[in-house]
């Protein structure tokens, strides 16, 4: 009888034009990293976030996605590289991004959804006219301006409403007796088969859609034109909802053209849209106070966790009898505020 490997053997030749090493796994990738400028969390992913793949961070606002963005951009500028930054959400600050230490020269900023012709100094001025500044002449009136009547008016026809309350011809209460109500006639609604047309789009959704669209465009023309080291996609402020209307063919076409040209696509959103296309997924948790003083603002407090690592970095080759003690899959760090100090 033939042994197994044999067997393998002969489906694989038979295979081989069709579909080669078929029985073969495939050898795993080891792809290169770029420091994130964050210690721990390079620290957790062994070097920093993959180069030629794409990142997803995903989280709320105000827990950090922007800074750590900011912060892997610094260090690839740092290098003497280009990067590219593509803001659907129009959130990105150039000043910010500067005292992070991001180059701007080697930056390049696409804003997306923005109307065209419009100018800083396009901005609506409302004024309220001068009648509203200018006081009303004072009027005196009756009994020191109070333009009230005289006491003797209030108490008019009171006597006759006392004689009505006291009389004998009040009804008295009963019981609430049911009343009788024409039933109204039931309509009949015909079911219309054919999809609607006309589909319904508010200005503000619309704008949305438009800017996810140039957005998605923009990265498309970046990746074929090449050069760009990374490029952060920016959908950080768009519900979650419009984001995963995203076809997922379209994450997988930046995954092969990230892989081709060898650029880290960094996606910014609330939703982990890019599902298997991405290379790692990290889930940034809402800031807390570091609370050191009860007075003085000292910092806050981030954390991110690993919901996916497609080629997890293992410490070594040698594969151990029992099972190994699972590593943390989160990283914990604090931004300091200028005045608190080092730690």
């Amino acid at each position: 009888m033939a042994s197994a490997a044999t067997i393998r053997l002969q489906v694989e030749s038979a295979l081989a034009r069709r579909y080669p090493s078929a029985l073969t796994p495939p050898p795993r990738m080891v792809r290169p990293v770029v420091s994130s400028g964050v210690a721990p969390l390079d620290e957790l992913l062994r070097g920093g976030l993959p180069v030629g793949a794409l990142t997803e961070l995903v989280g709320d606002t105000c827990s950090g996605r922007m800074s750590l963005a900011l912060s892997f951009l610094s260090q690839i500028t740092s290098s003497g590289k280009v990067c590219a930054w593509i803001d659907a959400s129009n959130t990105f600050n150039p000043a910010s991004a500067a005292s992070v230490g991001v180059d701007l020269k080697r930056l390049l900023w696409v804003r997306c959804g923005v109307r065209e012709g419009m100018s800083e100094q396009e901005t609506r001025k409302f004024a309220l006219p001068s009648s509203f500044f200018t006081p009303k002449p004072a009027t005196k009136g009756l009994h020191g301006g109070g333009h009230g009547t005289h006491p003797r008016d209030e108490v008019k026809g009171l006597s006759a409403a006392v004689g009505r309350f006291l009389s004998n011809d009040t009804v008295n209460a009963r019981c609430a007796e049911p009343i009788s109500k024409a039933r109204p006639t039931p309509q009949h609604f015909e079911a219309n088969l054919q999809p609607s047309t006309a589909s319904v789009r508010t200005p503000r959704r619309a704008r949305i859609y438009d800017a996810i669209e140039q957005a998605l465009r923009s990265t498309d023309l970046l990746i074929q034109t090449g050069g760009f080291s990374a490029i952060v996609l920016d959908f950080g402020e768009i519900a979650s909802e419009v984001v995963a209307r995203i076809e997922l063919s379209t994450w997988h076409r930046y995954r092969v053209a990230s892989e081709q040209t060898q650029s880290s696509i960094v996606l910014l959103s609330q939703y982990a849209c890019a599902k298997s296309s991405s290379e790692l997924q990290l889930r940034l948790s809402p800031f807390e106070d570091t609370c050191e003083e009860r007075t003085v603002f000292t910092g806050l407090s981030a954390r991110a966790e690993i919901l996916r690592q497609r080629f997890p970095t293992a410490p070594t080759n040698v594969v151990p009898m029992r099972k190994p003690p699972q590593r943390a899959c989160d990283a914990r760090w604090d931004y300091r505020a200028s005045w608190a100090g080092p730690l």
